[in-house]
């Protein structure tokens, strides 16, 4: 009978060792694959050691920089925005170090240190100020550290669905209990991304309004760019308190576009809150847009009830459109009517 345990053990065993050896020799080979069939969009520059990736389309001025949010997807996150912007002037989307494209940076993150690659890289670019600077997410954050440190370059914001500085406590209060943040879970598709287990399962995830050849793409770097998400995911909060550091934007016109469509139940369901707890969150982020809104005395609070939370692809028109009256007023230098706080339609 032992004699039987052994050898179904030894069976176990070896079908568990091909599998690994299946699965490295499977990463490995996608990996190789991704930079082959999908190239570099725009270009990449050296910016001191390391070269990032960013990709300018059109011509004219205020230069349109966009900042992604706390993903994965790098540039491509504007994918479905950025032709139309470029069509009124120069339009730049980027990743950040470690993401996609770009390489990851050596040593410690600083929350600085995003705003001084994206400096460099435009420099390197051969972009030049002014610029309006549309963040998504952490990326509205990042584009208020960046004006913190070069305001004499930033003529106009655009906040989508961005993250503000005291949100973790503020989300948290709505909601009556600590948000998570899904950091255990990307740690551990992080560890076992050698496997070629995370990419797999990033492959069959669906989103019906990404579009279909950045989700391909992104999918095809996933495994590459998550150690840097993760780290960018470890020092949130610091961010958040640099971000904090400047909430007066004076004169420069904005538009904050604020996701209000109702939170799906799965996803409740996923975040184990009641439906109650969702409309106290969205309410509170509501408020957090109004006081955005609030740092310039030129703004526009915009609620879109029929996106969530990436705009830019639920309702790309209506992210085109903010931006390009950004870049309007910045042209013609005139003022809008201050909105403190938005209204639904």
């Amino acid at each position: 009978m032992m004699r039987w345990v052994k050898r179904i053990a030894l069976i176990i065993g070896g079908l568990i060792v091909a599998a690994v050896i299946i699965g490295v020799v499977y990463e490995q080979t996608m990996r190789w694959r991704a930079t082959r069939e999908f190239p570099v969009q725009g270009r990449l520059f050296d910016i001191g050691g390391r070269h990032m990736q960013i990709d300018c389309r059109g011509s004219g001025a205020p230069i349109v920089v966009f900042e992604a949010g706390l993903d994965t997807m790098g540039s491509l996150s504007w994918s479905a925005v950025q032709d139309s912007v470029a069509a009124t002037t120069r339009a730049c989307a980027y990743s950040r170090a470690g993401i996609m494209w770009s390489e990851p940076r050596a040593g410690k993150f600083e929350p600085e240190s995003v705003a001084r690659d994206l400096h460099a890289l435009l420099a390197a670019a051969g972009e030049r100020a002014p610029y309006v600077l549309v963040g998504h997410s952490l990326g509205g954050p990042y584009i208020m550290i960046f004006t913190r440190l070069y305001p004499q370059e930033v003529a106009g914001l655009v906040f989508v669905d961005a993250s503000h500085p005291d949100q973790t406590d503020r989300m948290a209060q709505a909601a009556g209990k600590k948000m998570e943040s899904g950091e255990g879970m990307l740690k551990a598709a992080n560890a076992l991304s050698w496997t070629g287990i995370p990419r797999l399962v990033e492959a069959h995830s669906a989103n019906s309004t990404f579009p279909a050849q950045a989700k391909v793409t992104q999918d095809a770097y996933f495994s590459r760019s998550l150690s840097s998400a993760i780290q960018e995911l470890d020092f949130l909060n610091a961010t958040f308190s640099s971000a904090g550091q400047l909430r007066q934007l004076e004169d420069r016109p904005i538009v904050v576009l604020t996701a209000t469509k109702p939170y799906p139940a799965a996803m409740l369901k996923a975040l184990q809150m009641t439906t109650e707890q969702g409309q106290r969150i969205q309410t509170a982020w509501k408020e957090m847009h109004n006081e955005e809104a609030a740092w310039s005395h030129h703004s526009r609070h915009e609620l879109v009830p029929d996106a969530t939370h990436y705009i830019q692809f639920d309702r790309p028109d209506v992210v085109i459109a903010a931006v390009k009256e950004v870049v309007n007023d910045v042209r013609g230098g005139g003022a809008a009517a201050v909105t403190p706080a938005a209204k639904e339609p």
